[in-house]
C-alpha cells in the first residue's frame, strides 16, 4: 500500500509527524509539569495525554488556552529543531510572539518562562515579544517599544 499514488507520501508524512510530536513531548512535559504528552494519528490529527487523569486520551480541544500554548509552543520549537537539524544546520535563534498571557497559573509562566531560560543555557537566542511583565522581567536583554506622539521608538530597558 506504501507504493500507491498517495501511499508513499502518507506513509512519509506520518513518519515526519510522529517524530515532530516526540521532540515536542520532552518539551510539553516540562511546561506542564509532567502533565501531557501529545499523540498524533495517521490522519494527523493531535489529541492529548493527560498523565494527571490516569493517561486519559482526549481531544485537544479540551486543553485550556494556556495548556493549548504550552503544546503549541512544544511543537513549534520541535518543527524548528527539525527544520535546522534537515538542513545541516544549528538552530542558533527562536522568536516567540505573544501567547504567554493565555497561560492560567502562575506557577505555568514560571516554568514557561524556567524552559526558555534553559533553552538559552544551552546556546539558543530566544527572543521574546510579550506584554506579560512578569515574563519580561526575567529577560537578560530587553527592548521597550514607546509610543510617541511622532511614531513609537525601542528603547533598551535595563
Amino acid at each position: 500500500s506504501h507504493l500507491r499514488s498517495n501511499g508513499f507520501e502518507q506513509w512519509l508524512m506520518a513518519g515526519a509527524l510522529a517524530d515532530l510530536v516526540d521532540g515536542a513531548n520532552d518539551l510539553l512535559y516540562q511546561l506542564s509539569d509532567g502533565g501531557y504528552s501529545l499523540n498524533s494519528d495517521d490522519s494527523g490529527s493531535f489529541s492529548i495525554v493527560d498523565h494527571r487523569n490516569a493517561d486519559e486520551v482526549r481531544p485537544i480541544s479540551t486543553l485550556s488556552g494556556g495548556e493549548t500554548f504550552q503544546s503549541a509552543l512544544a511543537l513549534a520549537l520541535s518543527l524548528a529543531e527539525t527544520l535546522a537539524a534537515q538542513g545541516n544546520a544549528k538552530l542558533d535563534a527562536v522568536i516567540i510572539d505573544e501567547g504567554f498571557g493565555s497561560l492560567d497559573t502562575d506557577e505555568s509562566l514560571d516554568i514557561a518562562g524556567s524552559v526558555l531560560e534553559n533553552l538559552t543555557d544551552g546556546g539558543l537566542m530566544v527572543g521574546v515579544i510579550t506584554h506579560v511583565k512578569e515574563l519580561a522581567a526575567r529577560a537578560a536583554v530587553r527592548y521597550e517599544v514607546v509610543r510617541e506622539p511622532t511614531g513609537a521608538r525601542v528603547r533598551p530597558v535595563s
